[in-house]
């Protein structure tokens, strides 16, 4: 019998050992090394190739001559698995390397694909959406496409990572639910085991019901919409990222914190994101304070700053938001502000309605960029007000027993946020289609891969 140790050894085969190894001056011009990876890009010129060799973070430019490896480099494909093994070149001119070559004097194919590609990966400024999407094995390795979904991860950790430091309890909510707490027919229907059940639109009753248990809580989960949309800006499954905080004194706390998670986050993705932005082109603003600016005033803002009448009293149409992301942006040097206080007919039955005017609520967005990331707001917290505001909308309290549990229990005054993953990372790369912020978009054409 054996026993394994979960001791992490070195590994001397994985390209980012030899960076390190370099850089740390430990490795000298000459030195042999062996790193594995894919093949990226071959060139092969006259009497000599470069094999660009691609692994999880970077791309590295190998040299390669007959003289020195026997070896059929036009037998080579794209994305084979291989090891290389060669002697280091010390200051190497190529802009993809970090200070040095490999000159190859060994290539060991691990693995080759049957085929060749049926087109090069490196040529994603060439590819329709169709063929972006429809070959996602393939082209999620372009380093730029690699980029975007290395940013979403990040935005998850720096996201998780804030919450915790700030106390909240991740939990984490079901996707198959009973009914929805937000409202409408834009649920997908499921049979469960005969019994008709749903994708759910939100946590928003497990959020709220977990602020009696934690006070603090925070979930990342899968959130489903079965709206018809075709658009740049709606996809039918996205990434929530969602918390609800409760003992709040009111609307300012949720937008305070969220301020400070937005500052966080983006300060995380300069630090430890630096190689995916530069290779995206973009830049990040630090953030120290965000505009923020009621519903209705902002509506005449708008109107009068770019005589613009509106049509929709109620709920801003995309060009507005546009126009609003543009003002903040050439006014007050801000990509991001705050719309609080949305009307309450525009609110779900949860929404804790403004007590100097009921019209509209205790409620806000944030917007990135002219489009909005960002739903929140003060939640009722008491029964009675609950159920009260239930039959003004002409909804039956019976129909919510499981929803109205926790306010019978009782809860704090709380509020909290949900924001869009694919929709935040959208417009803080300036992305033209929220399908690119996705590993694997669905719409209401696209059920694979």
């Amino acid at each position: 019998m054996e026993f394994v140790s979960g001791k992490k050894a070195a590994d001397t085969c994985d390209l980012e050992h030899i960076v390190e190894e370099y850089r740390a001056k430990k490795l000298a011009n000459g030195a042999k090394v062996s790193f594995t990876g894919f093949v990226y890009n071959v060139r092969i010129k006259k009497n000599f190739s470069f094999v660009v060799i691609r692994n999880h973070k970077r791309l590295f430019q190998c040299f390669f001559s007959p003289e020195n490896c026997r070896f059929n480099i036009e037998s080579l494909r794209e994305e084979s698995a291989v090891k290389i093994t060669g002697t280091v070149v010390a200051d190497s001119p190529c802009k993809i390397n970090p200070g040095f070559e490999v000159s190859i004097t060994k290539i060991e194919v691990l693995s080759a694909p049957p085929a060749a590609q049926p087109f090069p990966i490196y040529k994603a400024a060439d590819w329709s959406d169709e063929v972006l999407f429809d070959n996602r094995a393939l082209t999620l390795r372009n380093t730029r496409h690699r980029a975007i979904i290395k940013i979403s991860s990040g935005v998850l950790t720096g996201f998780r990572d804030f919450m915790i430091a700030e106390g909240f309890t991740e939990f984490v909510p079901p996707s198959i639910v009973e009914g929805g707490a937000e409202g409408g027919a834009d649920m997908f229907s499921v049979d469960y085991f005969g019994k008709p059940a749903f994708l759910t639109q939100s946590p928003q009753q497990y959020k709220q019901l977990m602020v009696g248990v934690f006070t603090k809580v925070f979930c990342v989960s899968p959130v489903f919409r079965a709206e018809k949309h075709s658009t740049s800006r709606h996809i039918n499954e996205f990434a929530g990222l969602d918390l609800e905080m409760g003992f709040i004194k009111g609307l300012d706390d949720l937008l305070r914190l969220e301020t400070r998670m937005m500052s966080y986050i983006f300060n995380f993705l300069r630090a430890d994101y630096a190689d995916e932005l530069a290779e995206l082109g973009v830049e990040l603003a630090e953030i120290k304070q965000i505009p923020k600016i009621k519903f209705a005033e902002v509506k005449q803002l708008i109107k009068a700053e770019y005589n613009r009448p509106y049509r929709d009293e109620h709920d801003f149409e995309p060009e507005e938001e546009k126009l609003i992301g543009k003002y903040f942006k050439e006014k007050h040097n801000s990509d991001f502000v705050f719309i609080t206080h949305y009307p309450s007919a525009k609110r779900p039955f949860y929404t804790l309605d403004d007590p100097q005017n009921p019209e509209y609520t205790l409620s806000f967005d944030l917007l990135l960029n002219g489009t909005e990331i960002t739903t929140g707001g003060m939640r009722i917290h008491d029964y009675h007000a609950q159920t009260d505001k239930m039959r003004a909308r002409g909804l039956n309290p019976d129909h919510f027993t499981d929803y109205l549990a926790m306010h019978r229990a009782g809860l704090p005054p709380h509020g909290g946020m949900g924001i869009g993953l694919e929709r935040l990372v959208m417009r803080l790369l300036r992305l033209d289609n929220i399908k690119h912020a996705a590993a694997f978009p669905r719409d209401r054409d696209r059920l694979k891969p």
